[in-house]
């Protein structure tokens, strides 16, 4: 017998008024669209080592001085975001010294000079050690034939507070001994010693400590998380870090790279994280390899190198490289992005639109040639996405970049800033995905007459709208493409959305909170109802901060999903693959604040049914549906549903996110726990049957699954 249920919402307040509304819904199960990629549900993390590798100390190659006086360069893994712990010597500053002759690897390796009994050497501190935990390690040393070294963990103020690794004898080529250690205590501040005795002097090579339960040198903890979250695609190394990335430097002995100056984000990069460290990690978590190769300050030839060490048989000079590495066999990565932001003048080795379509054809010519099986990403942007930088740049970054001149913003297509049409000009054969980056500030607006984002005083139903509605401008500039290069109806390019994310400022520019502790969350469910809803476009997207969905404590270690990665997990879970059915409605969205072409859409994102989003799909067996109800106001709605071309059957698994009822924990000591936010669960529920109404709280994402019967 055949379900039929009603939607409505009894009272909305709408952009401020008091008029209430009544909506109606349909849920049309004849009108069936392409399925969901299981790719939008991507993860990225720049550089690789951010979040998931599990290398406890700073700067282990010594990229950076060994000195107790104040370090003229960041020794943090990501610069101004990385941890700025650093090698001081233990005793006086001139018995350190960096030895550019006698070096393991890099530029320089510490020498120290020993005085007898009075210990010499060098200490990191500012260490989160867990009590009973196991830890990891190693050191590569050589020394004269009188020195007498050791390594200690220490983990507090006494003498006992430590526990210490005698080395044997030191001889004068570098030799490289493994370490284990057992923290007796919790701290926040432990520390790492190498120090000697006796006679002469020791150099040290490099030195590592990790986690003993670390995988391949990931967190075991973090693995576990994101394989549960539901991350598909992966994508690395960058960003704007790609730019100035070699990833010659991040192959072979990971003792044995090179750490560099990193330019994009004034840091420092180790390299223990390369290519293969990434496909071993996408291995581990089950997500398909997305690697983008470096368009800025690199060329052709290292592109077309890097394709062939990743997939060239054995037979070949870098594929015969990559087996030397412990590689065999060719890894057979399909995705491959070509520059990131390249329209940005922030971007390491930006050229003008003009010029940059050559380059980006020279690129994938001879990717192709290396492998011709692969499919490529371009770095696009659309004119919203060049006004919109252009904006944020001049009031955030104090970054003007371009001068707009005598372009009127917003900027229009097929101007010098339409980088997008640029590329589909000249480079349509030379593109399966078009890469498009979207951000905003859900509770900010662009005002056209000042060029500057002011506060928005929107209900927060259209403020957590504003990133969705940057995705809708993305299909109707798609529209506007097909008019000016009708052959493009012939090629089945799609979009890449590879980097996108809520972000969060005052008008004066300083990084504020959400105003609500559920806008990342509705906006993100939001981002990716849009999504589904264009599944013949929408081949991947992968969100900026996706790995970082995983919630750490004061040790680092991942203790579970918070609000943004269960947001994810739901909705993988439920329509990864789905087939998207439509749904009508009676209340359409309101329209939001801002300009049309920057920061908003000239139709609003989301289904007819203001205040709420509802999106449902078929599984690919079409034996059950999932209904996603996004509630982002402040008040419970009351909804009724009608389905049609199909009967409905319990019981209902009901599956919903709200606010936490507690606020979350203060901030983790410095150093500690990396990632904002608690822990959070899913609430899970049954009904006996689909039922003829429901009442979703406010600020909440609910998932109604059931089975059904496809009817004509």
């Amino acid at each position: 017998m055949k379900r039929v249920f009603l939607l409505s919402v009894l009272a909305v307040l709408v952009a401020g008024t008091a008029a209430a509304q009544r909506v109606a819904a349909t849920v049309d199960a004849t009108r069936v669209g392409p399925p969901v990629s299981k790719w939008v549900f991507g993860g990225f993390m720049e550089p690789a080592t951010t979040f998931v590798w599990a290398e406890m100390l700073a700067d282990r190659k010594f990229f950076a001085e060994v000195s107790s006086k104040p370090s003229a360069i960041p020794t943090g893994g990501f610069g101004r975001r990385g941890p700025q712990r650093r090698w001081v010597p233990v005793g006086p500053d001139e018995s350190v010294t960096m030895d550019t002759r006698h070096v393991f690897v890099g530029r320089w390796s510490p020498r120290v000079r020993l005085e007898g009994a009075a210990p010499r050497g060098i200490s990191q501190a500012g260490l989160a050690l867990k009590a009973g935990r196991a830890y990891t390690g190693r050191v590569a040393l050589s020394g004269t034939a009188g020195a007498r070294v050791s390594v200690s963990l220490v983990w507090g103020p006494s003498p006992g507070d430590r526990q210490t690794v005698q080395l044997p004898s030191l001889g004068t080529a570098y030799a490289t001994f493994p370490l284990s250690f057992t923290a007796g205590a919790d701290s926040s501040d432990g520390r790492f010693e190498i120090v000697g005795t006796g006679t002469g002097s020791f150099h040290v090579g490099v030195a590592s400590l990790m986690p003993a339960d670390n995988i391949s040198g990931f967190k075991a903890s973090m693995i576990r998380y994101l394989k549960e979250m539901g991350i598909e695609i992966a994508r690395w190394p960058g960003g704007n870090f790609v730019s100035a990335y070699d990833w010659r430097d991040g192959i072979g002995d990971r003792d044995k790279r090179p750490p560099r100056r990193e330019l994009a984000w004034n840091g420092m990069e180790t390299n223990d994280m390369g290519v293969d460290d990434f496909l071993e990690f996408c291995r581990l978590i089950g997500a398909e390899p997305y690697i983008a190769v470096n368009a800025g300050l690199g060329d052709a030839h290292s592109a077309a190198e890097e394709v062939e060490y990743v997939n060239g048989p054995v037979t070949s000079r870098l594929g015969r490289l990559r087996a030397e590495n412990g590689h065999p066999e060719p890894y057979g990565v399909k995705i491959w992005g070509v520059g990131n932001e390249m329209y940005g003048p922030w971007q390491w080795g930006h050229m003008p639109s003009t010029q940059y379509p050559e380059k980006h054809n020279l690129i994938v010519e001879a990717m192709r040639r290396a492998d011709p099986t692969i499919s490529v990403i371009a770095s696009g942007a659309t004119p919203e996405e060049s006004s919109w930088c252009y904006i944020e740049n001049r009031q955030f970054n104090t970054f003007e970049g371009r001068r707009k001149e005598d372009l009127p913003l917003p900027f229009a297509f097929g101007s010098r800033e339409d980088w997008t049409g640029a590329l589909l000009k000249t480079s349509a054969d030379h593109i399966d995905y078009l890469g498009e980056h979207f951000y905003g500030y859900p509770d900010l607006v662009i005002d056209l007459a000042t060029e500057r984002f002011v506060e928005s005083d929107e209900p927060l139903a259209v403020r957590a709208r504003r990133l969705a509605n940057r995705v809708q401008f993305k299909f109707e500039a798609w529209d506007q493409y097909l008019k000016r290069m009708p052959y493009l109806k012939d090629r089945s390019i799609k979009f890449a959305f590879d980097e996108w994310s809520p972000r969060h400022r005052s008008v004066t520019g300083d990084r504020a909170s959400a105003s609500h502790p559920m806008l990342n969350a509705l906006t993100n469910a939001l981002v990716y109802h849009e999504f589904f809803r264009h599944s013949d476009m929408v081949g991947l997207a992968v969100a900026t901060g996706g790995m970082g969905g995983v919630s750490t404590d004061a040790f680092g270690e991942a203790i579970g999903l918070r609000m943004e990665g269960q947001v994810m997990k739901v909705l993988h879970d439920h329509f990864a693959g789905a087939l998207p059915v439509a749904v009508d409605g009676t209340s359409p969205q309101v329209p939001a604040k801002g300009v049309v072409g920057i920061d908003n859409s000239a139709r609003p994102s989301g289904s007819p049914t203001y205040p709420l989003d509802v999106f449902a799909a078929l599984s690919p067996d079409r034996r059950t549906i999932a209904i996603s109800v996004v509630n982002p106001s402040d008040a419970p709605q009351e909804c009724d549903l009608t389905l049609k071309g199909v009967e409905a059957g319990g019981p209902v698994k009901v599956s919903q996110l709200t606010a936490p009822a507690t606020p979350p924990p203060p901030p983790a000591p410095a150093g500690m726990g990396r990632f904002g936010g608690p822990p959070v669960s899913v609430s899970q529920s049954t009904l006996p049957q689909p039922p003829r109404q429901v009442t979703v709280p406010p600020a909440s994402i609910t998932v109604y699954q059931f089975e059904v019967k496809v009817v004509s």
